[in-house]
């Protein structure tokens, strides 16, 4: 009978480790969802901040061959 009540026991313990488990999964996942946002959103401000200084480098590329130009003349 002692052996019985073990199983009982750790049938239990099984069950309260997967829903441990389970809780823990659904945090992180949540904790994921939230940075995978973040993340989106940085990649998105690199991207116009490298647009932002490859017109301003285009721009003064423009402006020096404006100044030789003139320079010329």
């Amino acid at each position: 009978m002692k052996n019985k009540s073990q199983k009982i026991i750790f049938i239990t313990d099984l069950i309260e480790s997967k829903i441990n488990k389970q809780r823990e999964i659904e945090k992180y996942e949540s904790q994921l969802k939230i940075i995978e946002e973040k993340l989106f959103f940085l990649r998105k401000e690199k991207e116009i901040t490298e647009t932002i200084l490859e017109l301003i480098e285009h721009e003064k590329i423009m402006d020096l061959k404006n100044y030789m130009i003139e320079d010329d003349t």
